[in-house]
């Protein structure tokens, strides 16, 4: 008989995370994250298998959360630029350091696609849809998470919303 779980993946995930935040993926070790979460090495290896398979699964759940918050968000948003705005304004935004991960895997890189075409197509909704309005959104797009890459290294000056403005 499996003996209970004291700690659920989700609070194992936001530690992992944390740590893919702070110190970088070199850091992920199971010592560590068990240190963290009061579990031992070997009860995550069994768990994950690997470190690996412990951060890829942290990863597509993280990646999985950010996609069902843009539908949450998305329901509640208005359909008008200014909801464009506001939506945005809501959605969480996946650390610098996952986004870097997700490049290197093909899973994660399928999942953070997938969240992306989401926050696209809410977008795009909100401008009117079509051609145009699935342009605006790629250009809306990459203008929010630049700016919010960019934000971390001070760079404050630009605004969302004078970019909305200046877009038919």
């Amino acid at each position: 008989m499996a003996r209970p779980r004291t700690q659920s993946d989700a609070a194992i995930f936001r530690q992992l995370l944390a740590v893919l935040q702070a110190q970088g993926e070199k850091s992920l070790t199971f010592g560590v994250i068990g240190q963290l979460t009061g579990l031992a090495p070997a009860t995550l290896a069994q768990r994950y298998g690997s470190v690996e398979g412990m951060v890829r699964a942290a990863a597509l759940a993280e990646w999985a959360g950010l996609t069902e918050a843009v539908t949450t968000i998305e329901a509640e948003a208005l359909v008008s630029a200014k909801g464009a705005q506001a939506l945005l304004k809501q959605l969480p935004t996946p650390a610098p350091a996952l986004v870097a991960l997700s490049l290197r895997d093909e899973a994660l890189r399928q999942a953070a696609e997938s969240w992306r075409i989401a926050v696209e197509a809410a977008i795009s909704a909100r401008r009117g849809g079509g051609s145009k309005g699935r342009e605006a959104a790629a250009l809306i797009f990459a203008t929010w998470q630049g700016r919010q890459l960019w934000q971390a290294a001070g760079g404050k000056s630009f605004r969302l919303a004078d970019m909305l403005k200046a877009l038919p």
